[in-house]
C-alpha cells in the first residue's frame, strides 16, 4: 500500500540485525495491536483516534495468523525508551517457488512512524531491512523515493508490474465511478439513469467500447478448487512463481473475500472447444462499476484467447471498466485490446540476495501480483 514514510525503503525480508538493539526492534506481538492500530489511522487515514475492532481483528487474520506465520518472518514493531511502539512494518509470509525450491518470501505492506517522534524508530526498523540478506521480499506500490532506496539498497524495480492496465467498456459510467472515489459526495447525484443511456449510444456508435468475442471458447464460473489446480499447471512455466498450497490460496480467497468495498470475488475458468481448460481468471465485480482483475492464468501460447474471452465476458456482465495489474506475458494480448490505457500504480521492488533470482526477473520470468501481492488487501480500501 502507499506508505506513509515517503523517504524510507518500504521492503526487505526483515530479521533483526545483530548491532540493533533487541529491545528497540523486535517482531510485532497480539498485544501490540492496539499500538499498530493506532499508528495505521494517523499515519494513512489521518485521524487520531483509537482503533475499531474490525480493524484490529484484520490486522490479527492478516499479520499474525496467516499460513506459514513465524515471529522472524512476520511484522516487526520499535519501542522507544519509554516502552512505548512508535514506528511499525507490516509484513507477511507468502510462499514462493525459485527455480522448483520452495521459500518463505515476504511482502512488506505499511510502513508508518508516530510523527517525527517516531523517525528514530523507522530508521532503526529500516537499518534493519538494509542489513537483512533475503531469499526474496517484495513490495508491489512503493513510492519514488522508496523505490530509490529499493535500488540503494541492492534492489530492482519491475517496471511493467509497476503499472495497470485500464480497459473501458461503459466510458460515462467508469467516469462516473472515479468521481465517485475521489469525491464520494457525488455518489448522491441522480446521474445514473442518464449515463447508460449516454454509454448505449456510444457504444452504438463507437465499436472499440465493445470488445469482440473469440471463437471456439466457453467461459464458465469455477471453484476455488478449480482455480488452485489451474494455478499450478498454468505457472509452473515461471523460474519465480507461487507456491501456493491448497490450504494457502483457501485462505488467500477467503481473507480477499472480506473486501466487500470492491465487490464478490469471482473466479471464471476459459476451455477451448474440446472442454480443454487454456486459462483463468480471478476478479472483484460490483455490478454497473469497475471489475478490479486480480490474477489472469493461462497456458503458453493462449494469451490472446484468454484475455479476448476475459474482457467479453466482463462486458457481457455490465461492468463499466476493468483495471488489473500489468504482466510480462501479458502485454502483447493486452495491447492489442481496443480503449485500453496504463498507468504508473506505484513501483514494483524486490529484494533477494540470489543472484539467479534477479536474473530470472530481469528476463520477465516471474509471475506476481493479485493474490500474490496485497492489492486484495482491505487496508488499501477500508477502515475510513
Amino acid at each position: 500500500m502507499n506508505q506513509s514514510l515517503d523517504k524510507m525503503p518500504t521492503t526487505g525480508n526483515v530479521s533483526v540485525a545483530p548491532h540493533v538493539e533487541p529491545r528497540s526492534v523486535r517482531a510485532m506481538e497480539a498485544g501490540d495491536l492496539q499500538s499498530v492500530g493506532r499508528l495505521f489511522n494517523k499515519a494513512f487515514r489521518n485521524k487520531i483516534q483509537e482503533p475499531g475492532g474490525d480493524l484490529l481483528d484484520y490486522l490479527d487474520r492478516v499479520f499474525l495468523k496467516p499460513p506459514g506465520y513465524a515471529p522472524e518472518l512476520g511484522s516487526i514493531v520499535h519501542e522507544n525508551s519509554k516502552g512505548q511502539i512508535d514506528s511499525a512494518l507490516l509484513a507477511m509470509p507468502m510462499a514462493f517457488d525459485i527455480g522448483g525450491r520452495r521459500i518463505a518470501a515476504r511482502l512488506l505492506c505499511a510502513f508508518m512512524a508516530d510523527g517525527r517522534s517516531g523517525l528514530v524508530g523507522a530508521a532503526q526498523l529500516t537499518r534493519a531491512i538494509r542489513l537483512s540478506q533475503p531469499e526474496l521480499c517484495f513490495s508491489d506500490n512503493a513510492s519514488p523515493a522508496s523505490a530509490d532506496h529499493w535500488a540503494a539498497a541492492g534492489g530492482m524495480m519491475l517496471p511493467i508490474q509497476s503499472l495497470e492496465w485500464q480497459r473501458v467498456f461503459r466510458p460515462s459510467q467508469a467516469g462516473l465511478r472515479e468521481l465517485q472515489s475521489k469525491l464520494p459526495s457525488s455518489r448522491y447525484l441522480p446521474l445514473g439513469p442518464i449515463l447508460g443511456g449516454v454509454d448505449s449510444l456510444a457504444r452504438r456508435y463507437f465499436k472499440a467500447f465493445t470488445p469482440p468475442i473469440p471463437r471456439g471458447l466457453v467461459s464458465q464460473a469455477s471453484s476455488p478448487d478449480e482455480f488452485f489446480a489451474h494455478s499450478r499447471r498454468m505457472t509452473e512455466r515461471f523460474f519465480i512463481r507461487p507456491a501456493w498450497s491448497r490450504d494457502d490460496l483457501a485462505w488467500l480467497m477467503e481473507t480477499a473475500a472480506l473486501n466487500r468495498t470492491l465487490g464478490s470475488l469471482q473466479c471464471r475458468t476459459i476451455s477451448d472447444a474440446k472442454g480443454e481448460p487454456v486459462g483463468c481468471y480471478l476478479f472483484f465485480g460490483r455490478q454497473g462499476g469497475w471489475a478490479h482483475v486480480l490474477n489472469i492464468l493461462c497456458l503458453e501460447g493462449r494469451e490472446f484467447d484468454v484475455v479476448g474471452q476475459m474482457f467479453a465476458d466482463i462486458d457481457a456482465s455490465g461492468y463499466a471498466a476493468a483495471h488489473g495489474m500489468a504482466q510480462p506475458f501479458l502485454m502483447n494480448a493486452l495491447m492489442r485490446q481496443r480503449q485500453m490505457s496504463f498507468r504508473h500504480r506505484g513501483y514494483f521492488c524486490m529484494l533477494t540476495r540470489h543472484r539467479e533470482v534477479n536474473e530470472a526477473a530481469i528476463r520477465n520470468d516471474i509471475f506476481v501480483g493479485g493474490l500474490a501481492s496485497e492489492s486484495w488487501s482491505r487496508l488499501l480500501t477500508d477502515f475510513r
